[in-house]
């Protein structure tokens, strides 16, 4: 950390109330409740930090005990992305199968009920939904996160999910704009590059944007994404163009005209740390027009938070960063955390718990697929579940339990299961998993569990091998739906969400849980 001369007291609270630092362990350390009484204004919570509903709202209540209108912010979409249920899987289906069921009434109640359940532990600001449109099946990041294909449907589901979340009490922060999905690159990694010109921008990527802006959205997350015909040098996070110049631009001048705050993703992903730097990425995105910085995924402590915060500073001395532009962001975060106060006591007199309504989702979004002329005959005995495991992006992370085995035994008790990578099928070869799958099913049914057949050549010559010698086989795709339908059954539930695979299980099995 480089030593500054003195600053003003402004200056320094300003560049802490732009920044969205994440930390670790599940009780706020003394450096976090320090610097929120010396003027930090947010805090991003991740999985690491949740252990249950009863600790996470304890550790709110510690933030706020220091800086009563702080935002406690967490990345909970529902679905294959979750922080408050990491351990177990999501009690909510995420947008894909949101989308397919096609009822915004629903989409809203399904956010409602989130953010009920988010505001009850003291979070006030999710970095959700995803708007999206999923215009790339081939997408690594996307996928599942997206309402769908379509502009209009993602733009629907924006909107309800915004008016739902924010029902709730608990701000929504529409991302990924200008949207993230015609990109084939996971921005964790690298610079995703999406080469279409402005009028199918307007037409496809904003449409869902322009929804959630119309819905009142109080926060837009940008995208580290490089759109050449808008900004051909730097990506949207960093792009003055992007974020001033089309999403804060009057609806009159061909902007979105979005007054709220704009944040961005997380500044240590690699499309910015390795063409910027963590703290020059800063610097820049406030330059462009983002208000809030998000930080800390990896990057989690005290030094980090001073040296971003010291970046600020200096880059106004030096005449890169205007003073007042810094004011202004700051401000814009402060009156978020000022609505959110006022949101939150108006919201407990009026969120009426509505537990069942993520199973019923899920359950509407099932889709099922019997072999040509036949019909299903549900399973009456303990099945053999092979799960065929995919690498999990950031986004998702690895840790989250997903599939049908867990859901199944609570049915058919017995269910016995094995995964296989990509490493161990290309090892084996498609017939070799065949047969090994063969060999620890014995006489049982199998039931194959996929994520994204159509992206993955050795999970699609895996599954082919296995439906050759055993037809009967069940085929659960828990991915976006692209492959043809095989197997005795196909299932697609849009996602891979604990309920998801408890919806699928009770149609294998013919029977719910009592």
């Amino acid at each position: 950390m480089t030593t500054l001369a003195p600053a003003s007291q402004t200056l320094l609270r300003d560049a802490l109330a732009v920044l969205q630092p994440g930390f670790t362990g599940t009780t706020a350390p003394a450096w976090l409740l320090r610097q929120l009484d010396e003027g930090l204004t947010s805090v991003g919570l991740f999985g690491r930090n949740i252990e249950s509903a009863e600790q996470l709202a304890a550790l709110t209540a510690e933030l706020r005990a220091v800086r009563p209108d702080v935002l406690v912010a967490v990345d909970e979409e529902g679905g294959d992305v979750t922080r408050l249920e990491a351990r177990t899987g999501s009690s909510f289906p995420g947008n894909l199968a949101l989308g397919a069921v096609d009822d915004p009434a629903l989409t809203r109640a399904v956010a409602r009920e989130l953010g009920r359940r988010l505001a009850a532990c003291g979070v006030n600001l999710n970095w959700a939904p995803s708007a999206d449109v999923n215009s790339n099946p081939d997408n690594p990041v996307i996928g599942v996160r997206s309402f769908g294909a379509e502009p209009e449907r993602a733009a629907r589901h924006t909107a309800a999910y915004v008016e739902g979340l924010q029902a709730a009490g608990v701000a929504a922060c529409t991302k990924h704009f200008p949207g993230h999905g015609d990109t084939n690159v996971d921005s964790h990694h690298a610079l995703p590059r999406i080469d279409v010109d402005l009028g199918t921008l307007g037409e496809r990527e904003l449409v869902p944007f322009r929804a959630a802006v119309e819905a009142g959205s109080k926060s837009i997350m940008s995208a580290h994404i490089l759109l050449p015909a808008l900004d051909p040098e730097l990506p949207a996070t960093l792009s003055f163009p992007a974020l001033t110049g089309l999403l804060r631009a009057p609806v009159a001048e061909g902007g979105l005209g979005f007054e709220g705050v704009i944040v961005t993703d997380a500044v240590e992903m690699g499309a910015i740390a390795d063409h910027h730097g963590v703290e020059r990425g800063t610097v820049l995105a406030i330059a462009a027009g983002a208000d809030a910085v998000c930080v800390g995924g990896h990057l989690a402590d005290e030094e980090t938070v001073l040296n971003l915060r010291d970046a600020l500073v200096r880059a106004v001395r030096e005449g890169e960063l205007d003073a007042a532009r810094l004011a202004d962001a700051a401000e814009r975060v402060r009156a978020l955390g000022r609505w959110a106060v006022e949101r939150a006591e108006a919201a407990r007199a009026d969120a009426p718990a509505d537990p069942e309504v993520g199973l019923a989702a899920a359950r509407r979004a099932l889709r099922a697929t019997p072999a040509d002329g036949t019909s299903w005959q549900p399973l009456d005995a303990a099945p053999y579940v092979a799960a065929f495991t995919p690498v999990a992006n950031i986004a998702v992370g690895d840790q989250t339990p997903w599939g049908v085995a867990a859901e199944l035994e609570r049915l058919l008790p017995g269910t016995a299961t094995g995964s296989w990578s990509r490493a161990e099928a290309e090892a084996a070869g498609a017939s070799g998993v065949a047969e090994s799958v063969l060999a620890e099913a014995g006489d049982r049914r199998v039931v194959a569990v996929v994520r994204d057949l159509h992206r993955h050549p050795w999970m699609a010559a895996a599954v082919e091998a296995l439906l050759a010698a055993r037809p009967d086989s069940v085929v659960v795709e828990m991915g976006v739906p692209q492959a043809p339908p095989t197997g005795a059954l196909h299932l697609v539930t849009h996602g891979a969400a604990r309920v998801c695979g408890r919806a699928a299980a009770e149609v294998i099995a013919g029977r719910r849980e009592s």
